[in-house]
């Protein structure tokens, strides 16, 4: 797919996608709490559908892992030339920064494949922990399983075959940030910056002290 083309196909699914999301939690909240740089807060928050797949490690992962902690959602893939790793970056940045002033809360980072085909555990297992070794890597053993999770939350997935038998895999660039009730509470769009990330994370936090 050439550059330009590509480029547009990734807007048009990040801007059907999530703006199908996030306009219908607004119109039946017309007054978010909480005014976010990056994205929208959503009020009240989201409950996902059960789900289940699998770590890095090979280890069931399911809605139960969401609970008790912040989390911060990215899907992604690990073939993914451009969004996928400067996106990862950042999020490692901002986890540093977070570490490094003692912050009271953490999100655990979630990079959630869309190629269930070559991201297999063993390949999460060496992609992941390059960008933070406390992220977590999760994929499916096939497919459908990760197209069936990717829509719940509004992310569509498109796999494009190339003339030389590869295909590349367009998807949402949006990062997902649940409660520890498991619940969608915000969807940040960017641009991503450390600094942007760092004070919607605190504002989501914040708003459900």
């Amino acid at each position: 797919m050439a550059p330009q083309k590509r480029l547009l196909s990734i807007a048009f699914i990040c801007i059907a996608g999530i703006a199908g999301l996030a306009a219908a939690f607004i119109w039946r909240h017309p007054n978010p709490t909480v005014e976010l740089s990056t994205g929208t807060y959503l009020s009240p928050s989201r409950a996902l559908p059960d789900f289940s797949l699998i770590d890095q490690r090979g280890q069931t992962f399911g809605s139960a892992n969401l609970r008790g902690h912040w989390t911060m959602m990215f899907f992604g893939y690990t073939n993914c030339p451009d969004f996928c790793p400067t996106t990862m970056t950042t999020l490692a940045l901002l986890e540093k920064r977070l570490r490094a002033a003692a912050a009271p809360v953490r999100p655990q980072v979630i990079f959630m494949s869309v190629d269930a085909k070559r991201d297999t555990p063993d390949q999460l297992a060496k992609y992941v922990p390059y960008f933070d070794p406390e992220f977590i890597g999760i994929t499916a053993a096939d497919q459908p399983q990760i197209e069936a999770v990717a829509a719940k939350l509004g992310v569509a997935v498109l796999i494009t075959p190339q003339a030389d038998g590869t295909y590349t895999v367009d998807h949402s660039a949006s990062i997902f940030v649940l409660n520890p009730d498991g619940k969608l509470t915000a969807i940040l769009t960017g641009p991503f910056t450390v600094d942007a990330l760092a004070a919607d994370f605190q504002h989501i936090v914040a708003a459900r002290s």
